[in-house]
Protein backbone atom coordinates (compact mmCIF):
# COMPACT_ATOMS: atom_id res chain seq x y z
CA UNK A 1 0.00 0.00 0.00
CA UNK A 2 1.42 3.23 -0.99
CA UNK A 3 0.81 6.31 0.68
CA UNK A 4 0.34 9.72 -0.28
CA UNK A 5 3.15 12.38 0.02
CA UNK A 6 2.31 15.58 1.76
CA UNK A 7 3.63 17.58 -1.31
CA UNK A 8 0.77 16.65 -3.33
CA UNK A 9 -1.68 19.28 -4.63
CA UNK A 10 -4.60 19.96 -3.21
CA UNK A 11 -6.35 19.30 -6.07
CA UNK A 12 -4.94 15.69 -6.54
CA UNK A 13 -6.68 14.94 -2.96
CA UNK A 14 -10.10 15.65 -3.87
CA UNK A 15 -10.39 18.59 -1.90
CA UNK A 16 -9.52 22.47 -2.50
CA UNK A 17 -8.69 25.23 -0.08
CA UNK A 18 -11.61 27.22 0.93
CA UNK A 19 -10.90 30.50 -1.21
CA UNK A 20 -12.74 33.67 -0.68
CA UNK A 21 -16.41 34.58 -2.21
CA UNK A 22 -15.98 36.92 -4.99
CA UNK A 23 -17.06 40.49 -3.54
CA UNK A 24 -20.23 41.38 -5.64
CA UNK A 25 -19.36 44.79 -7.27
CA UNK A 26 -22.46 47.58 -7.80
CA UNK A 27 -23.66 47.44 -11.31
CA UNK A 28 -23.57 50.82 -13.03
CA UNK A 29 -26.51 52.67 -13.02
CA UNK A 30 -28.09 50.31 -10.33
CA UNK A 31 -28.63 50.90 -6.63
CA UNK A 32 -27.23 49.04 -4.19
CA UNK A 33 -29.79 47.13 -1.20
CA UNK A 34 -30.29 49.83 0.74
CA UNK A 35 -33.31 51.12 -0.09
CA UNK A 36 -35.56 53.82 1.76
CA UNK A 37 -37.41 52.33 5.56
CA UNK A 38 -41.36 52.14 4.74
CA UNK A 39 -43.54 54.17 7.27
CA UNK A 40 -46.15 52.82 9.18
CA UNK A 41 -49.32 54.59 7.23
CA UNK A 42 -51.60 54.47 10.50
CA UNK A 43 -48.51 56.51 12.78
CA UNK A 44 -48.36 58.72 9.59
CA UNK A 45 -51.82 59.46 10.00
CA UNK A 46 -52.22 59.86 13.41
CA UNK A 47 -54.77 56.59 13.94
CA UNK A 48 -55.36 55.95 16.98
CA UNK A 49 -57.88 52.72 16.50
CA UNK A 50 -58.00 51.02 13.27
CA UNK A 51 -61.70 50.10 12.39
CA UNK A 52 -62.86 46.67 11.32
CA UNK A 53 -65.62 48.24 9.06
CA UNK A 54 -63.21 50.19 7.14
CA UNK A 55 -63.28 47.25 4.51
CA UNK A 56 -61.93 49.05 1.19
CA UNK A 57 -58.27 49.83 3.37
CA UNK A 58 -57.46 46.53 4.37
CA UNK A 59 -58.67 44.82 0.96
CA UNK A 60 -55.94 47.48 -1.10
CA UNK A 61 -52.76 46.61 1.29
CA UNK A 62 -52.75 44.63 3.70
CA UNK A 63 -54.64 41.32 1.98
CA UNK A 64 -52.30 39.64 -0.15
CA UNK A 65 -53.91 38.39 -3.72
CA UNK A 66 -54.39 34.73 -2.25
CA UNK A 67 -56.15 36.25 1.29
CA UNK A 68 -53.65 36.49 3.75
CA UNK A 69 -52.41 38.91 6.11
CA UNK A 70 -49.60 40.84 4.48
CA UNK A 71 -45.92 40.68 6.80
CA UNK A 72 -44.95 44.00 8.57
CA UNK A 73 -41.83 43.70 6.51
CA UNK A 74 -43.74 44.04 3.53
CA UNK A 75 -46.62 46.81 4.20
CA UNK A 76 -44.03 48.53 6.75
CA UNK A 77 -46.84 48.79 9.48
CA UNK A 78 -44.79 48.89 13.20
CA UNK A 79 -45.54 46.83 15.59
CA UNK A 80 -48.29 48.32 17.68
CA UNK A 81 -50.70 48.77 14.78
CA UNK A 82 -49.82 45.40 12.64
CA UNK A 83 -51.51 43.88 15.71
CA UNK A 84 -54.39 45.51 15.63
CA UNK A 85 -54.46 45.05 11.65
CA UNK A 86 -54.53 41.78 12.31
CA UNK A 87 -57.46 41.40 15.41
CA UNK A 88 -59.25 43.80 12.35
CA UNK A 89 -59.20 41.98 9.78
CA UNK A 90 -60.08 38.85 11.62
CA UNK A 91 -63.52 40.41 13.05
CA UNK A 92 -64.17 41.52 9.38
CA UNK A 93 -63.32 37.89 8.49
CA UNK A 94 -65.33 37.13 11.36
CA UNK A 95 -68.79 39.66 10.15
CA UNK A 96 -68.15 38.65 6.69
CA UNK A 97 -67.00 41.53 5.28
CA UNK A 98 -63.28 39.64 3.90
CA UNK A 99 -63.31 36.38 2.57
CA UNK A 100 -61.39 33.61 4.71
CA UNK A 101 -59.53 32.97 1.05
CA UNK A 102 -59.16 34.41 -2.13
CA UNK A 103 -60.79 31.12 -3.84
CA UNK A 104 -63.74 32.85 -5.14
CA UNK A 105 -61.95 35.10 -7.28
CA UNK A 106 -59.74 32.55 -8.58
CA UNK A 107 -62.62 31.00 -10.53
CA UNK A 108 -61.96 27.48 -8.71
Amino acid sequence: MQRRSETTSPGATGTAPSSPAPRRERREGGRDRSSRRKICQFCHEHMREIDYKDVNRFMKRFISDRGKIEPRRKTGTCAKHQRGLSTAIKQARFMAMLPYTAEHMRGM
